[in-house]
């Protein structure tokens, strides 16, 4: 089920007054309405793949328990390792199989050996990538000693299948979100209203941003041969924004709805385009993603207590499994390389912190920009040949045609409105705030031309979130 969906418009308050009438009666009734809400969100898509939902916690729910309950070092590792196996061995398959089988084909045929592998068809199970890594970070910590492992089955197949943040994050971990299905909740308007706002802001980053972007970005990528380099170079900003509105608007639809049952998620994003150094831009992008990056692969590796060419190669390997973990494709790959290229070469050359100048936010920008040329074209060739482009053939910018012709003007009109409440944001937002207003005829009239402004210049076609490709 999409959150930009009339199928979410009625699920979301018949689930809210369900859950708010036996929240007084019973953790369990609550927590049961949660579950049961989950499922039926989730089977709204495809309820062929709700068995490896309820399978994963299945396994995870035991092992976590053996870990724990083992006094034996190496029975634990064994547990903790059959976790790791079966989490990473049902990603590999739904999303890597046919990857790496045309992968290898490919590389036979270079060197001229005959190599053909079967593909299968396979369906990438919605949200996979995320809920494992979520349940699998719940096993690690047991093992590392740093969370007791749960009796309570209920509460952990809520906690993994939870439907505000199940199939795109933030990927939480267990010693945040687990708790709170074990606390009483109270019905709290002031929570209430903040989730709402939350949402709010969400569907605008959506609607208004990403899926107006969308329109343009589509138009020019899926047609490389059609246009020059500057309609490219243009296209490449726009997406900028729109994969950042899509992907934050998620979010933050996911935390305000979340909210809305008494539940805290986790901040996923800080205006990102405002960082000085590419460092302090993965600070602040798909911080759930990061962090779960930083403390279960980027510190086991030696993380930068090591020497400094094995400091460097930490960060390499790290950016690129991230790339791996975004998708089955070798733009992936090559985006992950080049954002652990720019970090390794940042930490070789920048010695101090780097200022927050308006250069180096520029400067950041544009290198980001460069990466997401490969994360947003269809193919390697693609993405060469934009740049290409982009170097030797600027020619002339296309603004659209046909139903088109306005996207690039909704779509500026858009950015400039989000970068404008962005800087509010980011440098006064001490001075005021219209959200957050003392005065309730501010405030109120805030929320309705946010409202206005979705509904007028919103794109209301059940447009994906790009983040469930992953």
């Amino acid at each position: 089920m999409l959150f930009n969906s009339i199928d979410f418009a009625l699920f979301l308050p018949i689930v809210f007054i369900l859950y708010w009438i036996v929240s007084t009666k019973d953790l369990n009734y609550r927590n049961g309405v949660l579950l049961i809400a989950s499922y039926v969100f989730y089977a709204w898509w495809d309820w062929r793949f709700l068995g490896l939902i309820i399978f994963s916690s299945i396994v995870d729910f035991t092992l976590g328990k053996k870990i724990e309950d083992t006094s034996s070092k190496k029975n634990k590792k064994q547990f903790l390792l059959l976790s790791v196996f079966v989490n990473l061995g049902a990603l590999f398959f739904f999303k890597y199989f046919n990857f790496f089988i045309e992968s290898f084909t490919s590389v036979f045929t270079l060197f001229g050996t005959s190599f053909s592998g079967q593909r299968l068809n396979i369906i990438l199970p919605v949200g996979i990538s995320f809920y494992t890594f979520q349940t699998l970070s719940y096993t690690i910590d047991i093992y590392r000693g740093k969370i007791k492992a749960t009796h309570n089955y209920l509460s952990f197949f809520t906690f993994v299948s939870f439907f505000p943040q199940l199939v795109a994050g933030p990927i939480e971990r267990a010693s945040n979100l687990l708790p709170q299905f074990s606390e009483s909740k109270v019905f709290n308007s002031q929570m209430i209203s903040k989730g709402i706002k939350y949402m709010l802001f969400g569907f605008f980053l959506k609607l208004v941003v990403a899926d107006r972007a969308a329109i343009y970005v589509n138009a020019v990528y899926n047609n490389v041969e059609n246009h020059d380099g500057l309609s490219f170079i243009v296209a490449t900003i726009v997406f900028a924004f729109q994969i950042y509105g899509d992907f934050a608007g998620y979010s933050l639809i996911a935390i305000g709805t979340a909210k809305l049952f008494g539940f805290d998620l986790m901040t996923n994003f800080r205006r990102p385009y405002f960082s000085s150094s590419i460092g302090e831009f993965w600070s602040r992008w798909h911080i759930s993603l990061s962090t779960w990056f930083r403390d279960y692969v980027y510190i086991p590796l030696g993380g930068n207590r090591v020497s400094k060419t094995r400091w460097f190669i930490n960060i390499f390997i790290t950016f690129l499994l991230s790339g791996i973990w975004h998708g089955a494709n070798w733009t992936f790959v090559i985006w992950g390389a080049l954002n652990g290229a720019y970090l390794v070469i940042e930490a070789f050359f920048i010695k101090k912190e780097k200022k927050n100048s308006i250069l180096n936010i520029l400067l950041t920008f544009f290198l980001i920009n460069i990466s997401w040329i490969f994360f947003r074209a269809n193919s390697i060739e693609n993405a060469l040949q934009i740049i290409h482009k982009i170097l030797f053939s600027p020619g002339h910018l296309y603004i659209g045609e046909g139903d088109d012709i306005t996207a690039l003007i909704y779509s500026i009109l858009a950015i400039s409105m989000l970068i404008t409440i962005e800087i509010k944001k980011e440098f006064f937002n001490r001075l005021f705030s219209l959200s957050n207003n003392k005065h309730e005829v501010v405030r109120l009239l805030t929320f309705s031309v946010l409202i206005f402004i979705i509904l007028y210049l919103g794109v209301f076609d059940n447009n994906q979130f790009i983040y469930f490709q992953f």
